[in-house]
């Protein structure tokens, strides 16, 4: 089986190691993975904005760079979910305006073919047991996008659950919003910080070492918390955990 990465812009920029974790998992299960190069942002922030039709051209890039793959796999919630609820309510809108039908044809295209990475392993791929090894206390962090917008459900926490030497602790509020919500945070940085700071607090309640999540977006917030505040508790994406073996430990 072959597969594509949509590795994410804030992936790349900033979490790097989350991206070579799913290449790493995903061949360790059997799929060749390929990165097309053309592939860059979403869109979501300018969409998220109120600027559709400046979002366009990156639904357009976005639809061409992985034009021919079958499944598409992002270890992002919230991207997975730009491009499965938004690509075709931007498609519509530009046909509405009498701008043409072929970005909507583009959405139609690739939606279904758009997977968020534990949606890819459980469903497409049929495991839960990845052959993971992590001997650490962990906290699971389900984000918005992931929970409500893409439905994942208990997805992550199945994977979680059959990791080698994981202690999986329950989160109090778990289902509530950290605060980050992308532009959010920069128009609401007061709220934003208080939802972020009663959710590391629940989270540090636990005991656990580990903060995990399916959104580095999400993680960056609650990690700059965390940091601030000198606590004793990581965030770190559920890839690299699911990456993690005894005899290729995380580092």
């Amino acid at each position: 089986m072959r597969a594509a990465l949509f590795v994410t812009c804030v992936n790349d920029a900033l979490y790097p190691r989350t991206g070579i974790a799913v290449v790493r998992l995903l061949e360790r299960l059997g799929v060749t993975v390929d990165f097309p190069a053309a592939q860059s942002c979403c869109g979501q922030p300018q969409y998220n904005t109120g600027y559709r039709r400046e979002a366009e051209p990156l639904v357009r890039r976005t639809a061409e760079a992985f034009a021919g793959h079958a499944y598409v796999v992002t270890p992002s919630g919230s991207c997975a979910a730009m491009i499965r609820a938004h690509y075709p309510r931007i498609g519509r809108a530009a046909e509405a305006e009498g701008r043409g039908t072929a970005l909507a044809a583009l959405a139609e295209d690739l939606v279904p073919r758009v997977y968020e990475l534990t949606e890819f392993l459980v469903d497409v791929l049929g495991v839960t047991d990845v052959g993971a090894y992590f001997p650490h206390t962990v906290t699971y962090h389900p984000s918005c996008h992931g929970l409500r917008g893409l439905g994942l459900g208990d997805r992550p926490r199945r994977l979680l659950a059959a990791v080698r030497g994981l202690e999986l602790r329950e989160l109090p509020g778990a289902e509530e919003c950290c605060g980050f919500g992308g532009t959010f945070a920069v128009k609401n940085p007061d709220v934003s910080a208080a939802m972020g700071t009663d959710k590391t607090a629940r989270a540090l309640s636990t005991g656990a070492e580990v903060l995990c999540g399916a959104d580095n977006s999400c993680l960056a917030h609650l990690d700059g918390i965390l940091r601030r505040q000198g606590a004793p508790l990581r965030a770190l994406h559920l890839a690299e955990i699911l990456a993690a073996t005894e005899e290729e430990p995380l580092v």
